[in-house]
């Protein structure tokens, strides 16, 4: 199977890089369009999809990424709109020079040819990547897991119909309706056809594709997220931005996992900050300092840390000062987003200089890695390694650069 829908998208991307800017931008409102037209029977094929899913028992975090209602429906649609609304990368010229001997040399930018993405549960992942794909002139590939596969067909199957609309080949879209893991790796191995692989999941999937992939992969890793509260920091400003960090949305993988809190301020802001989370139904598991300060806390474990739970529940640790919070991030972080809160410009720089991570923020929430938060419409997946991408990946994260030359009959 993987090798007929390979070489149908190998084909196709031949046609998309040829394709115009335009005629990919109205693919994409025709795909925003196809979506909303297509709700009633995406909502049905969700509804069984959830009736599935609860039925074996899956809860949590899962449950809400696979959940979709009109709401969910209507921002897919918007992130196709706000995609054909962005700059066309394809061909946008990013330097240019003459050589000793009168050569015109430019660098351009140019698709990458044929995207796989693997992800699991998340059927808002099928609008945005093929989105993302096709407006950067690239052939997708996906393939979602068992729980949304109805969910799944419905989208991609209102988004191939627009897809012909414009003039360009449906299977610039192809959904792999193969869940099995055997799919999975055969799919990973698919070097004739696929140009990169990025795969959006829990650990499982993350270890599975390291060991078994051989195209080349960006992965979407896990987001064991931190946010410290500096001996400077507005804790006024510092309670609202924990609280939105864990509580606005938990099971993301942006949401915060850990509070850190230096030590000079801790009496006076943790009590606050714990009745506040407490509040928002949180599960609070400190060190002893913590502890201490909160009673009501329960203790935490070495294996609490480094757990990114999707979930509400936060680990909370009493840091001596900014130096053992930095050391923290170093252990525990996993390379997506860090946060200090100070009004302090130099521990400010300090922490950003200092964090070896895709994205840091200095008094905002970690909740703002996003591709739609960063202007890129929606995100294909967010790089927590670092080649060829890091952070939110949008439409120049699914383009390379090559070199075009000019000449006059010059040879060497």
């Amino acid at each position: 199977m993987i090798e007929e829908i390979g070489r149908r998208a190998r084909e196709a991307s031949h046609a998309l890089r040829q394709s115009t800017g335009e005629s990919r931008r109205q693919a994409l409102l025709g795909m925003a369009a196809g979506v909303e037209e297509a709700a009633p029977a995406v909502l049905e094929a969700n509804r069984a999809d959830m009736a599935q899913a609860e039925g074996e028992g899956i809860t949590g975090a899962l449950i809400d990424r696979l959940r979709l209602d009109e709401r969910r429906i209507s921002a897919m649609a918007a992130g196709l709109r706000s995609v054909a609304s962005l700059p066309d990368p394809v061909g946008r010229e990013t330097g240019g020079w003459s050589l000793y001997n009168g050569v015109q040399l430019h660098r351009v930018r140019v698709p990458l040819g044929v995207v796989a993405v693997i992800y699991e549960a998340r059927p808002n992942v099928t609008a945005d990547a093929a989105g993302l794909c096709i407006r950067s002139g690239n052939a997708v590939i996906l393939r979602g897991s068992s729980y949304a596969l109805r969910s799944n067909m419905a989208i991609s199957g209102a988004i191939r119909g627009s897809l012909t609309s414009a003039g360009l080949p449906a299977d610039g879209v192809q959904l792999l309706e193969d869940t099995s893991r055997d799919g999975a790796k055969a799919l990973m191995q698919a070097t004739e056809w696929v140009d990169l692989l990025v795969p959006r999941g829990g650990p499982g999937l993350i270890a599975a594709v390291q060991a078994d992939a051989t195209v080349p992969t960006v992965i979407d890793g896990a987001g064991n997220c931190h946010v410290y509260v500096d001996a400077a920091a507005d804790l006024e400003k510092a309670l609202g931005i924990v609280v939105n960090a864990k509580v606005q949305r938990p099971g993301v993988c942006n949401a915060a996992e850990t509070l850190l809190v230096h030590e000079a301020v801790a009496e006076n802001f943790l009590g606050e900050a714990a009745r506040a989370l407490m509040a928002e139904n949180v599960e609070l598991r400190g060190d002893d300092h913590a502890r201490e300060l909160v009673p009501e806390m329960g203790e935490a474990t070495e294996e609490d840390w480094a757990t990114e739970y999707l979930d509400l529940i936060m680990a909370v640790r009493v840091v001596p000062g900014i130096d053992a919070a930095i050391e923290h991030v170093r252990r525990y972080g996993t390379g997506h987003t860090e946060a200090i809160v100070t009004d302090d410009r130099v521990a400010a720089d300090r922490f950003v200089a200092a964090i070896d991570t895709a994205v840091v923020a200095v008094n905002a929430s970690t909740r703002f890695t996003d591709g739609e938060e960063f202007g890129f419409g929606a995100e294909i997946g967010n790089s927590t390694q670092k080649l060829h991408v890091r952070g939110p990946m949008g439409l120049e994260s699914l383009t390379s650069e090559r070199y075009v030359l000019y000449g006059d009959g010059q040879v060497r």
